[in-house]
């Protein structure tokens, strides 16, 4: 039992590692396609890059690439969305005996 669970852990992370890179790349490559005023990434789609767990890659891209930092919905919604992140993958790990 002890093994499926470390196996499912170790999927989560990298999971993580990959949703959160992800978003960190999306931020980064709409940056670009604002700067040469190109077709951009909907902004439903960097907003649910976070809520499906990039919430650090979100948030290292906003500040990174210097990018959706004056709109409300990024600057208060991903901070938001990131610590319920923590909260649920915390009590996750806590509950599958690892705490």
């Amino acid at each position: 039992m002890y093994t499926a669970l470390m196996d499912i852990f170790t999927l989560w992370l990298i999971y993580l590692e990959a949703v959160n890179l992800l978003a960190l790349a999306a931020f980064g490559i709409d940056k670009h396609l604002a700067r040469v005023h190109r077709e951009r990434i909907p902004e439903a789609a960097l907003m649910g890059l976070a809520v499906l767990g990039g919430g650090v890659g979100a948030l290292a891209g906003m500040f990174l690439f210097r990018h959706k930092t004056q709109k409300r919905k990024f600057t208060i919604g991903i901070p938001v969305i990131l610590v319920l992140e923590i909260a649920f993958f915390l009590s996750l790990f806590l509950a599958v005996g690892h705490g």
